[in-house]
């Protein structure tokens, strides 16, 4: 093996741990901003939060949660004037989506403490649905 081939495969190892490094930051940071639940704990706290689905307009106009309001990830930060800091606020998505990543670190960074996210996704939601 030739001392550049060595360099290479270095660079390549250290590319690949810094990006394990950046994402199992960015998933610890969002699981102390907000705690995920299942879904007979999100009804449970539906009635006295603020339901927020983070999908598409098209998809929220389609199916929702009953109760839910659709804040568009791209004006999230502009929306924020509209939720309350002393009621949960419960956000949902698609299973495994960049929007709950990049919602939860702005109401942390807010002031809003009672954030929760439905673990499942809308996918496997099994309430109330309009």
């Amino acid at each position: 093996m030739t001392s550049q081939m060595l360099i290479n495969w270095i660079l390549v190892a250290v590319i690949i741990l810094a990006f394990l490094g950046w994402s199992a930051w960015r998933y610890f940071r969002i699981r102390r901003a907000a705690k995920f639940i299942n879904n007979s704990e999100f009804q449970k706290l539906m009635h006295q939060g603020q339901i927020i689905d983070l999908r598409s307009s098209k998809a929220f106009h389609d199916k929702h949660i009953l109760g839910a309001r659709n804040f568009q990830i791209q004006q999230f930060k502009e929306s924020l004037s509209a939720l309350r800091k002393d009621k949960p606020v419960l956000l949902y998505d698609n299973m495994r989506s960049q929007a709950i990543a990049r919602a939860v670190p702005v109401l942390k960074k807010a002031g809003f403490t009672d954030v929760y996210v439905l673990e499942s996704g809308f996918e496997n939601w099994d309430g109330k649905t309009k």
